[in-house]
């Protein structure tokens, strides 16, 4: 049985094109409840609108696969008496690429159309050759022609603004587009409970499939779900750099690529008994893996699972990705298939009321 099939793909279309920023992502929790409804056996909702599916609730042993569903993006921060937006981050947006984006800022009428602007490079001249876009003079232009007629467009300080970009996938073998980080790991995620209801796999525990919040701002919606849902072991996949780019130094910043399997990652809140599972899984399944070390925190979700609760066994598998918080970030399909069978291959290693103490005592 093939793992992606076409109804997955039009799911992953409807899922990367809907805008989920930071703090926002209700819309795009809505469609991936309604996606993964028809393979779990109950859903929910936490306050600040992480989405989880559960299968085999009310087991004592509660075991959860995670991905985040937040995209990073922008606010209005000052609106000009001429007209123009200024913002500020919400999440880790690049300053670097917005003149000439195109944006959708949501206003409270709906979404108004805008251009990050940028002088000429004509006027460019002298000093002003020199010239780099940084957080304070990168602006919006939405064609008004002043204060008083973007706030009548409902654009007010605090809207929120996202790229339009949409996935495409190019050369047959790579999704390209915007938010890859992270709803690529709801995807996957999406799919293992897919396939373990298409493959009739019982699993022995709860197994808590879980889409978190606000991982752009601090790993907030994976802090408090973990408070909420006291598991035992915790499988959380996101993205991580595809090295093999130009310039970058793999001294610097570790050896992955694009195309080569998913990676693991070795760190401090990385449990090694669970990630010695991991691997023992991409063996049985012949799946290529990569591996990367994380200096003191991974800056996922892991780390927010991990030391929660007193202590929660967790581990990273990471899909490598090219061109990260860019609108065109991009993925191998082979890794996304290769991240969906090592997570689900995982799972059937775990057994009920498994201990991950390193030694008794």
């Amino acid at each position: 049985m093939p793992i992606l099939n076409e109804d997955a793909e039009k799911f992953l279309h409807r899922y990367l094109n809907n805008a989920s920023p930071t703090g926002f992502e209700s819309s795009g929790q809505q469609l991936w409840l309604e996606y993964i409804r028809p393979y779990v056996d109950e859903v929910g909702l936490d306050t600040y609108g992480t989405a989880y599916g559960v299968i085999n609730p009310g087991r004592d042993y509660r075991v959860v696969i995670e991905g985040h569903a937040d995209e990073i993006s922008w606010f209005v921060h000052y609106i000009s008496e001429a007209g123009y937006l200024y913002v500020v981050r919400n999440g880790g947006s690049d300053h670097t690429i917005a003149p000439s984006k195109r944006v959708n800022i949501h206003g409270d009428k709906g979404i108004v159309r805008g251009v990050f602007g940028w002088p000429a490079i004509h006027t460019r001249r002298g000093d002003d050759a020199k010239l780099q876009p940084k957080l304070e003079n990168i602006f919006i232009d939405v064609g008004a022609k002043d204060k008083e007629e973007v706030l009548e467009m409902g654009v007010h300080v605090g809207s929120v603004i996202t790229y339009p970009d949409e996935l495409e996938v190019m050369n047959d073998r790579y999704y390209c587009g915007r938010a890859l980080d992270n709803r690529m790991g709801g995807y996957c995620i999406a799919q293992v409970a897919r396939l373990l209801r298409e493959r009739q796999v019982d699993l022995p525990y709860s197994l808590y499939i879980v889409n978190s919040v606000q991982e752009e701002v601090g790993l907030r919606g994976a802090q408090m779900i973990a408070e909420r849902i006291k598991p035992q072991v915790a499988i959380v996949t996101d993205v991580t750099h595809d090295t093999h780019t130009p310039m970058l130094d793999k001294k610097k910043v570790g050896d992955v690529k694009a195309g080569k399997g998913p990676s693991i990652t070795y760190a401090p809140a990385v449990h090694n008994k669970l990630l010695q599972l991991i691997v023992e899984a991409a063996a049985e399944g012949e799946i290529d893996i990569q591996r990367e070390a994380s200096s003191r925190v991974t800056g996922t979700d892991t780390d927010a699972f991990a030391y929660s609760n007193g202590g929660v066994p967790s581990a990273l598998i990471s899909l490598p990705l090219k061109y990260m918080h860019t609108t065109v970030e991009m993925a191998a399909k082979d890794d996304v298939e290769g991240v969906i069978e090592l997570i689900l291959r995982t799972l059937t290693k775990i057994e009920d009321g498994m201990s991950f103490h390193y030694f008794e005592v």
